[in-house]
């Protein structure tokens, strides 16, 4: 495979999760290189965090093993054991069905940016443990976690 050109990458800003909760999220920026590169049995993500700014909702998985690795800046990792700060050439891995939701939040004054490596389950169960949301990816939608569905 070729070297991939990450100017030539698309870059996603903020996230889809239903309102109110794509708020903290909004100035994240994610490319998909994974994808850019025909990658099809896992994913790779590289995620810019502007300061003030998370990498999402906090959440675990219930099929997929999930990898973060910062490339530069600083974040704070925020688990169910409380939180840690990351720099430069540090990481953190999550299993899957294990639930420590998880979550990075850029509390520096400089941008930070991170890969996230992650497996592509098609049933896929992420539980967000701080708020009222779990995503089924059989139905590529977000629920309450009663089953009613968040509007589209």
């Amino acid at each position: 495979m070729p070297k991939l050109d990450l100017a030539a990458i698309a870059t996603n800003m903020g996230s889809d999760y239903p309102a109110p909760f794509h708020e903290p999220i909004g100035q994240r920026m994610r490319q998909r290189l994974g994808d850019a590169g025909g990658l099809t049995q896992f994913g790779v993500n590289r995620v810019q965090l502007p300061p003030g700014c998370w990498s999402g909702q906090r959440h675990w998985h219930a099929k997929e093993d999930e990898f973060v690795y910062v490339i530069s800046g600083e974040v704070v990792l925020v688990t169910d054991q409380g939180e840690q700060v990351l720099c430069a050439g540090e990481c953190a891995a999550f299993p899957a069905n294990t639930p420590n939701a998880h979550h990075l939040v850029n509390r520096s004054a400089a941008p930070a940016v991170c890969l996230e490596v992650g497996f592509r389950s098609l049933d896929e169960r992420v539980v967000y443990a701080d708020i009222d949301m779990v995503y089924d990816a059989t139905a590529d939608a977000y629920f309450h976690k009663d089953g009613a569905a968040y509007p589209r």
